[in-house]
């Protein structure tokens, strides 16, 4: 439990934070809830990268010249920083530098041996990054699983159900927390599909902004993110985080500049390089690199368990208001037990359309829509298959939320408002003000 004092502290620390890093939101009256889309960036972020990108020259590290060194040695300096944030060091993991999650997660999809007798199993809470896996898997002959979400949209009996894959081996695929409904799913699963044969590939885009992640503790064999997710700056950055182990066992299907040893047209043969170099397709975005520590020192100033407490301070507070408006539907939990600063819920009788719309008005950035996750919406919304394939062959390319919802006869995408770093109690009452007077 946090005492009294310890909670002033804290909010004494996010105040200030807020006055010197995001002094923008107040000065724009702006109410900021959409953390899961992106997080904020701090002044500082900027300040610290403009003046470095000033004062050093840096050139493609596919080089040796002076400005090429620079960048490569910023880059390697970035890696190991990377790790340290997750709790483990170059012995064991390597770091690939991607475009996003999404192009993580690509990487392991077409380069995992997906067999006959390798499966892909599958949360039905998933970013629809992660269900695209399930593409390279079918057309590889592989089974595709899905397991099966319960009434609060937390993974129903998950041992049960990967047990009965046990044998068949392959990957399993899960979120830390859900874009969705916010659900903290078990990190135990990691162990347990280990157990069961299966290497693990861990979606932390939603997770890692407001929780340590120690993969040490908790060895996923891949781990996707993105840096805009973790600290809002810069954008067009991800990360894929490996055992090396793991990624000996990948098979890539191509290669490209800077993937390979050498590549000959003549004798159409070419070799890749070792390691994370095999998959760090073309030039590493060394500018946008060079603006992480920044990033990594604001999140290190605040503390992570801090920044933990805090959003589920205000989670709390939004949660405990919101089951108190009449009109109003969480979809997940409603208490903050084992759940994420991520909340998605409608005002009945409105569409999300429109409250996104009239929030907008109000100067507040929430999010309407089923946010790239279909599973965690079919289950919220009530959908089964044979009303989904119905609808959606019926519309097909005429397809839109509003009129799938008018097929299903039956509301379908929520509302989503999410919490980080730079929210305060404030922002909640004005986002609950709003929210009533609908």
């Amino acid at each position: 439990m946090l005492s009294a004092l310890s909670i002033a502290d804290d909010t004494t620390i996010f105040s200030d934070l807020r006055a010197r890093e995001f002094a923008r939101l107040d000065d724009s009256e702006h109410v900021y809830a959409d953390y899961t889309g992106s997080a904020l960036y701090g002044a500082s972020q900027l300040q610290r990268h403009h003046e470095l990108l000033r004062q050093v020259v840096f050139g493609n590290p596919h080089s040796d010249s002076p400005a090429s060194r620079a960048s490569t040695m910023l880059i390697d300096a970035a890696r190991h920083r990377l790790l340290r944030f997750f709790g483990v060091d170059e012995s064991t993991h390597a770091v690939i530098f991607t475009a996003n999650c999404t192009a993580a997660i690509k990487l392991v999809a077409e380069s995992y041996p997906f067999s006959r007798r390798n499966a892909l199993v599958l949360s039905a809470d998933n970013h629809n990054s992660v269900n695209g896996v399930r593409e390279y898997a079918a057309r590889a002959g592989a089974a595709v699983r899905y397991l099966p979400l319960d009434d609060e949209l937390r993974l129903r009996e998950p041992l049960a159900k990967l047990a009965d894959h046990r044998g068949s081996g392959g990957l399993f695929a899960f979120p830390a927390q859900s874009n969705f409904s916010g659900v903290l799913h078990p990190l135990s699963l990691i162990h347990s599909a280990h157990k069961l044969g299966f290497d693990v590939l861990l979606d932390a885009a939603a997770y890692v902004p407001s929780h340590a992640l120690n993969l040490r503790e908790w060895p996923a064999d891949f781990v996707a993110m993105s840096f805009y997710k973790l600290f809002g700056y810069p954008t067009g950055l991800g990360a894929l985080i490996a055992r090396r182990d793991a990624l000996a066992r990948l098979q890539r299907p191509w290669f490209a500049g800077g993937t390979v040893v050498f590549a000959s047209v003549a004798a159409n043969t070419h070799r890749l390089r070792s390691n994370h170099d095999a998959f760090e397709d073309g030039t590493a975005n060394f500018l946008g690199i060079a603006a992480l520590d920044a990033g990594f020192d604001l999140l290190e100033e605040a503390q992570m368990p801090r920044i933990t407490a805090h959003v589920d301070h205000l989670t709390a507070l939004t949660l405990d208001a919101l089951r108190s408006i009449r009109r109003v539907r969480i979809y997940g939990p409603t208490s903050t037990t084992n759940r994420g600063g991520t909340i998605a819920f409608n005002v009945l009788g409105l569409p999300y359309w429109q409250v996104e719309s009239r929030a907008r008005d109000a100067g507040i950035s929430l999010r309407g829509g089923c946010f790239c996750n279909p599973g965690a919406s079919e289950g919220a919304f009530g959908l089964d298959e044979r009303l989904v394939r119905r609808c959606v062959e019926r519309l097909g390319s005429r397809f839109t939320p509003q009129r799938f919802s008018e097929c299903a006869e039956t509301p379908v995408g929520a509302v989503r408002v999410s919490f980080g770093l730079a929210n305060n109690e404030r922002d909640v009452e004005t986002l609950l003000d709003f929210l009533r007077a609908l």
